[in-house]
């Protein structure tokens, strides 16, 4: 299948490469020039600009942009997808986005005759390269069932979630969660050693009891408790703290606009936010428990 794919990032990249893997012919468009290079030395086709895609014969185009701002240039825009489509063909868009904004551009493309699908992901850097991803879909079911053999080669949990705009609405909810579940982690573990528990210890006690969730028992913000998490490494890598700020407003925005209250919702943004004004929004969200962990140092 010769698949169209915008957005090489550190996500996208990695997307593309298992799409090729799993044997598609792939044309590719980034504004990074590297991005694209790499991809190109992997088998895929250059394909110049937005408007060359939309005009390259292809069955399905997937993108995976930074934000809807980019999301509606890239297919509202004069020179978009749509502009110069051709009707029929399959419209996927993984980037993260808010679910209104998601259901203005699938009503556009369904007016010129393109099916469309919200299908964000998450799994993070290393499940987009070990083709791990979950998949939140949100769209037609006969659309979904015809992405879902395009999917299986980037991920491995694909799901339906309903309606257009329904696979964001997923993601904001869940990554709102869990920026949640992180300050909670983050303050309990601080306050264990600030009373003398030995961390790796308190987070044994919290793995098996009650406390138990994915940021403690996956990624646990504490330095030093596991080996393989970003706390361990200097919070390099992981899902970084802006990233986190980015869906912690897309949840308090789209909470706002269906007059819904998300109270830990906006106090886990203001706190990322303030974080992220320090200095450090390149460093895993975990690293939220720097604002704790003042008097446990040496």
């Amino acid at each position: 299948m010769h698949i169209g794919f915008l957005g090489l990032g550190n996500m996208g990249g990695p997307m593309a490469q298992n799409l090729l893997k799993a044997g598609h012919e792939v044309s590719v468009f980034d504004l990074s020039a590297p991005a694209v290079a790499a991809l190109v030395s992997a088998g895929a086709r250059d394909a110049g600009s937005v408007a060359a895609i939309a005009k390259a014969e292809v069955e399905v185009i997937i993108t995976m942009l930074p934000a809807a701002a980019h999301v509606k240039q890239v297919y509202l825009g004069e020179d978009g997808l749509l502009a110069g489509l051709p009707a029929g063909v399959l419209l996927i868009d993984s980037s993260t986005i808010d679910p209104l904004s998601a259901r203005e551009v699938a009503k556009a493309a369904a007016a010129r005759g393109n099916p469309m699908l919200d299908a964000p992901v998450s799994g993070g850097t290393l499940g987009a390269a070990a083709g791990t991803l979950t998949f939140m879909v949100g769209g037609a079911k006969a659309d979904f069932e015809r992405a879902q053999p395009i999917l299986a080669a980037m991920g491995k949990n694909i799901v339906h979630c309903g309606d257009a705009g329904n696979g964001q609405v997923a993601k904001v909810a869940n990554n709102m969660l869990l920026g949640i579940s992180m300050i909670g982690v983050a303050e309990a573990m601080s306050l264990g050693v600030a009373l003398g528990i030995d961390a790796k210890v308190l987070a044994g006690i919290i793995n098996s009891s009650s406390g138990r969730c994915w940021s403690s028992e996956v990624n646990n913000p504490f330095p030093g408790v596991l080996e393989n998490a970003p706390a361990s490494r200097g919070y390099s890598g992981g899902f970084g703290t802006d990233l986190m700020l980015k869906d912690l407003g897309l949840a308090s925005e789209a909470a706002r606009q269906v007059r819904q209250p998300v109270i830990l919702g906006a106090l886990a943004q203001q706190l990322y936010q303030s974080f992220s004004q320090q200095g450090n929004g390149g460093l895993d969200f975990s690293a939220i428990i720097e604002l704790y962990r003042q008097g446990d140092r040496p």
